[in-house]
């Protein structure tokens, strides 16, 4: 067995592994029990998908993939940020209800 076969063979189980990964993190975004589970298995399906472009573009020898990595790593940081202050804003309208139904009780 060659070197470049070997190093084929590796990226093929590492691209594989990821794939797996991310399908593992993509159900727990789906049955996450809470908001802030949700919330970092959406930024994991992030990183995994950035992974498995870094490695598809070392492996087919195409820069162009780099970029895109680079940019889809922006825009899912963009989408945390964004999920994040949604998630927030909820949890602080859900407490100022509660608040105002506990004084309305107190009366």
């Amino acid at each position: 067995m060659q070197l470049s076969e070997i190093k084929s063979l590796f990226f093929d189980i590492v691209l594989i592994v990821q794939g797996i990964l991310l399908l593992l993190c993509l159900i727990r975004s789906v049955i996450g029990p809470k908001a802030s589970d949700r919330l970092v298995a959406v930024n994991m399906v992030g990183t995994n998908v950035i992974c498995i472009i870094g490695v598809l573009a070392y492996r087919l020898g195409e820069s162009y993939l780099a970029d895109i990595g680079l940019i889809y790593a922006m825009v899912s940081f963009l989408a945390v940020v964004l999920l994040t202050k949604v998630f927030m804003g909820a949890y602080v309208e859900r407490k100022l209800r509660t608040k105002k139904s506990e004084v309305k009780q107190g009366d």
